[in-house]
């Protein structure tokens, strides 16, 4: 798993409320991804599953990340004109 990916599951993550063990296994996984620039196999399976099981459920809306909106890179898009089909 890279670091981006990481951060990613990460961001997700804390829009679930956590158990104590959730939370406890999360921080040591970022604690092992920060001092070896890799996680086992195990820790990676693990945030995965995790995430996916989360993402089922509906977001804690009284997460301080919840409601934290992100500058993206979308661009506008034109209106677009009624077309209109001529019956005679």
């Amino acid at each position: 798993m890279n670091k981006e990916r990481l951060e990613w599951v990460m961001s997700g993550l804390n829009q679930y409320k956590l158990t104590k063990t959730e939370n406890q296994f999360i921080k040591t996984a970022v604690e092992d991804f920060d001092k070896n620039h890799a996680i086992t196999a195990n820790q990676e399976e693990r945030l995965e599953t995790l995430y996916r099981e989360k993402s089922k459920l509906k977001p804690n809306k009284n997460s301080s990340d919840y409601f934290s909106f992100k500058e993206s890179n979308a661009q506008k898009t034109k209106p677009r004109k009624p077309h209109y089909k001529a019956v005679f």
